[in-house]
């Protein structure tokens, strides 16, 4: 039976960690590697319903994508929201593993999941690692054929997964859309990297309020804004990993996608 240290190299394979940013935290969080593993929990968030869900399935490790301590800490008692999680997967002898932005500047990664999704042709990295390079943050792509905005926010919305928030788009109902930057993320730290790169629009999460208004007034031709939630951003990468998973280690575990929205906002007012 594959041990916890195989599915942690694959997954290095395809997501180095050389790639993560210097303030990240990547790796494994807990759990033994020496210990064996048949099945295998993928989500973007390692939260108490995704947790509850790995040791439902009997999972003995938890893929995440987001980290769960991603700042400092000086104890995990189990008095507190991220060390009880700590001690329930230790007592559950449940592994826990993060690939954060090694995933996202990886080729493929988290917005290569995204544009393809959406039905992109992928062309470049939004913000390469270095000029030429094919690892970096962001994708631009390009759709087969051009469709008005209105249409393209549409596509966005029926290609993820539901949320409460749901999608929203800022821009000329009626302009064409054939090149498109994704960030899967909070991405609105790359306005000016999708404006240069030509894009009709941008898809990413978390944009705030006078970013994307100081964006849409900014003279000349800017990209259309099409705004998702964070997780939803973020969850088609499960299945790419999860295909990393089970393509490296022969289908010898059993790898199973989260379908539990860890989005934080459950209601919404008309």
């Amino acid at each position: 039976m594959p041990v916890v240290s195989d599915v942690i190299a694959a997954l290095e394979t395809a997501y180095p960690p050389e790639l993560a940013e210097s303030w990240d935290a990547v790796g494994l969080v807990c759990g033994d590697p020496a210990e064996p593993v048949d099945r295998v929990l993928v989500c973007v968030d390692p939260v108490r319903a995704t947790v509850e869900e790995a040791i439902e399935r009997g999972a003995q490790l938890v893929v995440a994508h987001h980290p769960l301590l991603l700042r400092g800490v000086h104890g995990v008692g189990a008095d507190t929201a991220k060390g009880g999680l700590v001690h329930r997967l230790i007592r559950a002898g449940v592994a826990l593993y993060c690939a954060h932005t090694n995933a996202d500047s990886a080729r493929p990664g988290v917005s290569d999941a995204l544009a393809s999704a959406l039905g992109l042709n992928m062309l470049r990295p939004l913000q390469p690692h270095a000029p030429e390079a094919e690892t970096g943050i962001g994708r631009i792509g390009e759709l087969a054929e051009p469709e008005p905005f209105a249409e393209f926010v549409g596509r966005v919305a029926a290609a993820l997964p539901k949320t409460t928030p749901g999608v929203l788009g800022a821009g000329d109902p009626d302009r064409l859309i054939r090149t498109v930057a994704v960030s899967g993320g909070a991405g609105d730290g790359y306005l000016a990297a999708a404006t240069g790169a030509g894009a009709d629009a941008f898809v990413t999460a978390d944009l705030r309020h006078h970013p994307a208004g100081e964006h849409l007034e900014a003279p000349g031709r800017v990209p259309a804004l099409v705004g998702v939630t964070h997780w939803a951003s973020e969850w088609p990468w499960c299945e790419q990993a999860s295909d990393v998973i089970a393509a490296a280690l022969g289908g010898t575990v059993d790898v199973h996608v989260s379908t539990r929205c860890t989005d934080p906002w459950n209601l919404r007012a008309s």
